[in-house]
């Protein structure tokens, strides 16, 4: 698809990162995988991480910081360091037409002394013309390490003879590169190329930074990747070293799939007044619920499952978001009901197609993203529980087909597994 086309627009209640910190990897391996000189991956990474950028902008990202060169990188051959940097100028020039059209403050992270003198000049200039915006900041990390930030520093401190008693967590921040800014600590860390370490990026501000690790090399990288790494963030609890401000779950697995099996086996008559009697028992099991809430609830989502038979889809998003908004403020999870509605929905059609042809890749991708919504877990976390559910509920599939009560049965076992899957990340 086409950059212009893509849609950046978020679903409410996205929670935003107020700063995003990314490591630019996977230029070479690109370039190499094509046949192609690494220089040329060095191009097409700069292209792509400027989409990146002004995507961030457009999401409402206040701070972006992007590692462009570190102080391990002067080890490569002298040509690669000498494009690389050119590129970086190249880069730069762009970006400060853009800074002062966008009022975006421009910082440099990292050392002046051993850069290119045409290069120091340019950033000097663009730090002094942009250092009263405050709509967006841009760190350029170049020639950067994060011990070699922390041990200039210490030099620092030193040098202004501080008495120790009085440097704390606070003061020693001031001595950082990133010193004076509104958000000066990632929330979201993202790095290209499949690569899973930090490599001492920002090891001072990112200590409660999310990770985020992209499979595609940087050239690859679009704004969708982008809006995907925040959506992935939007569903993370963040703590901070506290304690989690959501009611905890205590169901038992075993019981809580033994119940859903129950309405489950019924589903083709959801009419009844057994069926929302077992859907009621299951919601009181596995979210908490009074009886009297969980009567309630049952009423909604049962609603919604005779109108999805009926294939009545407004009627059936409208009760099924009043079910999730009841769940919301009962358990304090922080999703959408809109959009735990939309995503339930796709998984009724899917099942209520009268077919055996449910694609699996497809479900368990919908179901990944629901857990990922409902309970405010990551993806990755998400992705155990959602192939255990797929699985409960193919065999579901096959079991309504006629092909067998042991369907059944293994249904059970894989809702079983899955509800202990998902405990393990929530309870």
């Amino acid at each position: 698809m086409p950059e212009k086309d893509i849609d950046l627009t978020l679903p409410k209640g996205t929670i935003v990162p107020n700063h995003i910190a990314i490591i630019l990897d996977g230029n070479g391996r690109w370039a190499r995988s094509r046949n192609l000189p690494v220089t040329k991956g060095h191009e097409e990474g700069a292209r792509a991480m400027r989409s990146v950028m002004d995507a961030a902008r457009k999401c409402g990202v206040h701070t972006v910081t992007l590692w462009g060169f570190s102080t391990e990188n002067w080890k490569r051959p002298p040509s690669e360091v000498k494009k690389i940097l050119q590129l970086v100028t190249q880069t730069l020039r762009y970006e400060i037409k853009t800074a002062e059209e966008e009022k975006i403050r421009f910082v440099h992270l990292g050392r002046k002394d051993r850069l290119p003198k045409p290069l120091i000049k340019l950033i000097a200039a663009a730090e002094e013309k942009t250092k009263n915006y405050n709509k967006h900041v841009l760190n350029i990390a170049l020639d950067y390490g994060g011990r070699d930030e922390i041990l200039r520093a210490v030099q620092k401190i030193v040098r202004d003879q501080l008495d120790p008693k009085t440097i704390d967590e606070e003061l020693f921040s001031k001595y950082l590169d990133t010193a004076d800014q509104p958000y000066p600590n990632p929330d979201l860390f993202i790095r290209t190329s499949g690569e899973q370490r930090t490599s001492g990026f920002l090891p001072w501000q990112m200590v409660y930074s999310e990770f985020y690790f992209e499979e595609d090399h940087l050239p690859d990288m679009t704004p969708e990747h982008l809006k995907r790494a925040i959506l992935d963030y939007s569903c993370r609890r963040r703590r901070f070293g506290g304690k989690d401000k959501v009611t905890h779950f205590k169901f038992k697995p075993e019981l809580t799939a033994a119940f859903e099996i129950n309405w489950w086996r019924l589903a083709n008559i959801p009419e009844g007044s057994t069926f929302r009697e077992h859907a009621q028992n299951h919601l009181r099991e596995q979210w908490g619920l009074s009886k009297e809430l969980a009567s309630d609830a049952a009423r909604y989502l049962t609603q919604a499952l005779v109108q999805g038979k009926k294939e009545d889809w407004k009627k059936a998003k409208e009760n099924l978001k009043k079910f999730y908004k009841l769940i919301r403020h009962e358990v304090k999870l922080a999703f959408e009901p809109s959009i735990a509605a939309s995503l339930e929905l796709k998984f009724i059609k899917r099942m209520n197609g009268g077919t055996k042809r449910v694609d699996q890749a497809e479900l368990e991708n919908d179901t990944r993203k629901f857990i990922s919504e409902v309970f405010r877990i990551s993806d990755f976390q998400a992705k155990k529980a959602a192939r255990l559910r797929t699985l409960a509920a193919l065999e579901r599939n096959r079991a309504e087909q006629g092909e067998g009560e042991e369907h059944w049965d293994k249904a059970e076992e894989y809702l079983t597994l899955y509800y202990k899957a998902l405990k393990d990340r929530v309870a």
